[in-house]
């Protein structure tokens, strides 16, 4: 459906017909684009000027600067995808948003609105990326590769955007061309498209963007997306399709009842595995380009002469005998493995500098509603922060001991403690401290805390850990290094479960007076990463019974995609020897079913708090028990006297949880439904009246 192209610059977005409760109060003043002209222009005149083009495709990307499509939420009234089982946020305001959000108690509209904003805003901004594509080649004020490279960034954006919906709400209703608006909106309304026809599709973006971008960005341009950045969203794209959940494994009930307009089922009513092998084979397309690595840091013989706390000396992990003799990428021996994991997220490492980052938006929200928000709720009252974002035990569990093994009494309170042991007591002191020599925890922290892997010490803000504040100001009676602790009767006492969270807060980050951000650090956000292409690799890889031969994405060659030991470690090894830890055994890589315990728990760790974890529980089916389980904290009514039972977990009674079949995919707001009739509801959830 080619547009009008003498038409004056009002020009539709997919949101009059699928989104925008704008399109109610008629279309002349929503069409209006004054973020780029306060004139009139054709569309002749904008895509024969070089400003005016790129201004076109800047616009394509500003959608996704808001806070709703986030894929870190930072920002209170964003999407907090990054928020599952893992991870709480204790509304000091009093609304327990987290609550709602863990027991399905939202409606239609989502949360915050957000089921209707992120519908509007994704398909706003494909029909910016379509209207683009639909006129870029017949600029001449570009050359070729110019041409070519912003055709791609606009093949991506389509891409990425169609798949934040199909990752929220399933499948969802595909147009591939802009929409003409003379129509009426019963000539354009549209169906629901299938969940592989959406990921087919997503994939044919993906691939003609790949051919177009560049492998590497220049500075002023890193938030723009590369050939990478393509396919690895690609084989995340991918991965998904794979999953359980979207493959031919969802509950029949639900499943049933997930249909278009016509009554046709959605979602695949039989397994297909040769859908992991394409998700292992577009992750090997990514290892492939030889441009990304896991970023390590350097191994520190001794503590920094001016803040030993906040940089100290590399605490030697357990040896191995694999990996404790070898420098990296081969081993650990050259390597500092909590500060290589901790770079990546504190703002130590620039952007242009990580060689692990495949794609980010850099500032994931506009003003300070960035990282630095998020920065700041996690923040102890010590640092002037507000206190509110907080770990579960069930992710201060999932983190390892430093030789490998559970921590005592993992998961105890749920009843998945296999080896009966205990959680253990005591605290830390200059004589217990010689028996401890994988850990460097202040004294009377507890013991619960001491020799857990490096990971552990980059992510979690234990109760009694040391907040840095190098950018402390004396003459504001500000101090460094601050030992902070959760019990009752202290400064930070009211966080909810006790178990505060480090990843994302630099050594530097203070908070101002006024909850001012700005002595925050600004980072960047790490949306796509490299560990996650090598545990996508892994996780596909693992569920193949037979070879299959998958052709490259260029199709320059074809890959023999199949399921063995020394494959998967190409997956695992280099996460398991940057964290420090002991390669999994014989019997794990031999058996698929252990494998995949374990790969789930690796993601739960390497990419805690990075928006993965919310969706992952519900591709692998696994949502129904895991959000459904008691939400455990330790005991914050104790005060410092009463500290050995301050450590005894409790049920956070403040966070109840459930799990309702309807919770699979979000809710279609009902503005959707009404302006668009052919459009159906996800099940479990209403139609308007």
């Amino acid at each position: 459906m080619i547009m009008t192209t003498n038409k004056y610059f009002k020009i539709t977005t997919m949101a009059l017909i699928l989104s925008g409760g704008a399109a109610l109060t008629g279309c002349a003043d929503y069409l209006d684009t004054d973020y780029l002209f306060k004139e009139r222009m054709t569309i002749e005149d904008i895509f024969s000027n070089r400003d005016y083009t790129n201004e076109w495709l800047a616009g394509a990307y500003n959608f996704y600067g808001d806070k709703h499509l986030q894929e870190i939420c930072s920002q209170e009234g964003g999407s907090p995808f990054n928020f599952s089982d893992d991870m709480a946020y204790g509304d000091n305001w009093g609304s327990n948003r987290y609550g709602s959000w863990r027991n399905g108690s939202y409606g239609e509209s989502g949360l915050n609105d957000n089921s209707k904003q992120v519908w509007q805003l994704c398909y706003k901004g494909i029909n910016q990326a379509q209207v683009f594509l639909q006129y870029i080649d017949g600029n001449m004020q570009f050359n070729d590769v110019e041409r070519a490279d912003l055709r791609g960034q606009a093949y991506f954006l389509v891409a990425y955007y169609y798949w934040h919906l199909l990752r929220m709400f399933g499948p969802i209703p595909l147009l591939k061309e802009p929409v003409d608006y003379l129509q009426s909106y019963d000539e354009i309304s549209h169906s629901r498209n299938t969940y592989d026809e959406c990921v087919e599709y997503i994939n044919e973006c993906l691939l003609k963007s790949a051919r177009d971008l560049p492998l590497r960005r220049s500075l002023q341009d890193l938030a723009r997306p590369t050939r990478g950045a393509a396919l690895g969203l690609r084989a995340r794209v991918l991965l998904y399709a794979a999953s359980p959940l979207m493959n031919g494994e969802a509950p029949e009930a639900y499943a049933a009842q997930l249909i278009d307009y016509d009554g046709k089922r959605l979602l695949p009513t039989e397994k297909d595995e040769s859908k992991w092998a394409k998700a292992a084979a577009a992750a090997k397309d990514v290892m492939n380009l030889q441009v990304y690595s896991l970023h390590v840091a350097s191994r520190r013989s001794t503590a920094d002469a001016v803040n030993p706390l906040a940089f100290p000396a590399t605490i030697e992990p357990v040896y191995d005998e694999k990996f404790s003799n070898l420098a990296w990428p081969d081993g650990w021996m050259n390597i500092d493995p909590m500060e290589s994991y901790r770079q990546i997220f504190n703002g130590e490492l620039a952007a242009n500098q990580n060689k692990e980052l495949i794609f980010s938006h850099l500032q994931n929200c506009s003003g300070d509603n960035n990282l630095r928000r998020l920065t700041f709720n996690q923040m102890p009252a010590e640092a002037k922060g507000r206190n509110t974002n907080c770990m579960t035990i069930k992710q201060l569990d999932a983190y390892y001991m430093a030789d490998a093994t559970n921590a005592p009494g993992k998961d105890k309170e749920l009843g998945r403690n296999t080896d009966d042991t205990e959680r253990l007591t005591g605290y830390m002191s200059s004589e217990v401290r010689k028996n401890y020599k994988y850990c460097d925890i202040p004294d009377d922290v507890s013991l619960q805390f001491a020799n857990r892997e490096p990971r552990f010490y980059a992510s979690v803000a234990y109760s009694g850990s040391i907040w840095h504040m190098l950018d402390y100001d004396e003459t504001l009676d500000e101090e460094p290094d601050v030992q902070v602790f959760y019990y009752r009767g202290k400064l930070s006492g009211g966080l909810a479960t006790g178990i505060g969270i480090k990843k994302y807060v630099g050594p530097y980050d203070i908070v101002g007076a006024h909850s001012d951000v700005g002595r925050i650090r600004n980072k960047y956000t790490p949306d796509m990463r490299y560990a996650e292409i090598l545990l996508i690799y892994a996780e596909a890889l693992n569920e193949l019974s037979v070879s299959y031969d998958v052709k490259s994405w260029d199709g320059s060659t074809t890959y023999s995609i199949s399921r063995t030991p020394d494959e998967l470690k190409k997956g695992i090894q280099p996460i398991r020897i940057r964290a420090g830890l002991h390669d999994y055994t014989d019997a794990v890589y031999s058996e698929p079913a252990l494998f995949r315990d374990k790969l789930k728990r690796e993601r739960q760790i390497e990419l805690f708090a990075e928006g993965h974890r919310y969706f992952d529980l519900r591709r692998w089916l696994d949502a129904e028990v895991e959000e459904s389980t008691i939400v455990y904290g330790y005991n914050t009514q104790c005060t410092e006297k009463m500290r050995d039972l301050f450590y005894v977990p409790v049920a956070i009674q403040s966070f109840p949880c459930a799990f309702s079949q309807k919770m699979w995919f979000w809710p279609i707001h009902h503005d959707e439904l009404r302006r668009n009739k052919r459009l159906t509801q996800n099940p479990g959830w209403t139609y308007p009246q």
